[in-house]
């Protein structure tokens, strides 16, 4: 992907405040709004900018257990990791799921409100999957660091 300074500097405004106005994105970029607006445009016809979102606050809201949930499956035939995926994505309080190298085969981030919705969610949910081999759960104390924001300045 072929950036300059111009996109970089619209994708990282954005990160920071994705409801910002397309007058007031021009006005810190020294822009005319059109031009502007035709960046965007095509920045988000090029996928780059697949959507925009509000970030909600978890705990206000209920969701005071953040768990990282290791799986490791039986086999690895094709049949069971589709399963495995097609399942897992539609269990919603799985926020991210990850193919990973090493001792398990998934990372699962996972919100829940409490250890009964937890215990529930590996016994129920989990559990049954076909090929489920292993499940290890990690409950997080603390967040250090949250982000969404990609590191854009100076690359790309």
């Amino acid at each position: 992907m072929n950036l300059d300074e111009l996109d970089r500097r619209i994708l990282i405004e954005l990160q920071c405040e994705a409801r910002i106005a397309n007058a007031e994105l021009a006005r810190r970029l020294n822009l005319s709004p059109p031009a502007v607006h035709a960046r965007l445009k095509r920045l988000e016809e090029e996928g780059l900018v697949r959507g925009y979102v509000a970030l909600l606050d978890r705990e206000r809201l209920g969701f005071d257990m953040l768990c990282f949930i290791q799986i490791t499956l039986q086999l690895h035939q094709i049949e069971q990791v589709t399963d495995f995926r097609v399942t897992v994505q539609q269990i919603p309080e799985v926020l991210e799921c990850h193919h990973v190298t090493g001792e398990y085969d998934y990372l699962l981030k996972i919100v829940v409100r409490n250890r009964q919705e937890l215990e529930r969610l590996v016994m129920e949910k989990l559990t049954p999957i076909p090929g489920v081999a292993r499940i290890h759960t990690s409950l997080v104390f603390s967040e250090i660091k949250t982000s969404t924001a990609l590191p854009l300045a100076g690359s790309v």
